[in-house]
């Protein structure tokens, strides 16, 4: 991979979205922007939050890494988990449908890669924070999920899911030709209760508070991931999808689970078995 040419902060339209404190008023007013949009669906999504010329070269780097994605399908159901057989056949944990897609890991992104220079600026994570405002925030310590592309091809697709980490925020890079969009309903669950029966409704297609967004190359996302079950629709046609992903989490060290680990990502390392269960909830994984 060429050396960057540009940075994090050439990197962001710093005109478009003054994301920097120092920028006074109208930083002030984008925040009361991005707060008042999570308040009310858990998600945001800033437009055109990167320059053309970063959005080309994250291009180049999903090319480059796409040799390190892990290709898998598989049927899943909304926890990742295994099947219960002493719950009803209709219950959400015995729902299982088919995912296909593909993740390139955190490993492959080094010191030369722009989507990890971004997610490693300061002030960009001190500006999720503000936007998520939350006192507990730290960078996802799974060095295989910290900073990945999802990548998915014609016919991928990923099913109904809730995330691991509490918060997700994603950049879409390059789009498929057809197809792709994602759908979320917001607050389904909290760290405290599942929520099974509203759960069920939106597997069932009953569920009326069903979002879709389709992204744009260089749309930022930020999203609580944990709380609201999300999809993403299958796609078509020959060019990929690339969709860069940051994660965070509302304690230090959390890992992913090994199960889940390796099912996404194909691999597991010793660090997800010494952190297993680390988590601020006891929600389903």
């Amino acid at each position: 991979m060429q050396p960057l040419s540009i940075d994090a902060q050439t990197a962001i339209d710093l005109e478009r979205y003054p994301i920097l404190p120092e920028l006074g008023d109208d930083h002030r007013a984008l925040m009361s922007r991005i707060h008042a949009e999570i308040d009310r669906d858990g998600c945001c999504v800033l437009k055109q939050f990167l320059t053309s010329e970063a959005i080309a070269r994250l291009v180049v780097e999903g090319d480059a890494t796409a040799q390190y994605g892990f290709h898998n399908s598989a049927l899943t159901n909304a926890y990742f988990g295994d099947d219960d057989d002493s719950l009803p056949v209709a219950h959400p944990r015995r729902r299982f449908y088919p995912r296909s897609n593909a993740f390139i890991p955190g490993d492959a992104f080094g010191e030369d890669s722009l989507l990890r220079t971004i997610y490693s600026w300061e002030p960009f994570t001190g500006f999720i924070k503000a936007a998520l405002r939350e006192d507990n925030f730290y960078p996802y310590a799974d060095p295989l999920a910290d900073v990945v592309i999802n990548m998915a091809h014609e016919g991928n697709g990923f099913p109904w899911h809730f995330d691991t980490n509490n918060y997700t925020v994603t950049l879409a890079i390059q789009n498929a030709e057809v197809g792709g969009e994602f759908e979320y309903c917001p607050k389904i669950r909290t760290s405290t209760d599942e929520n099974y029966d509203v759960v069920q409704n939106v597997l069932d297609d009953l569920h009326d508070g069903v979002t879709t967004l389709t992204l744009e190359p260089g749309d930022l996302q930020i999203f609580k991931g944990r709380y609201s079950l999300h999809r993403v629709k299958p796609l078509y046609g020959k060019r990929p999808r690339y969709v860069g992903i940051f994660s965070y989490a509302e304690i230090p060290d959390m890992v992913g689970h090994p199960r889940r680990v390796k099912t996404l990502y194909g691999k597991v390392l010793p660090i997800h078995y010494e952190r297993q269960g680390l988590r601020a909830d006891n929600l389903l994984d």
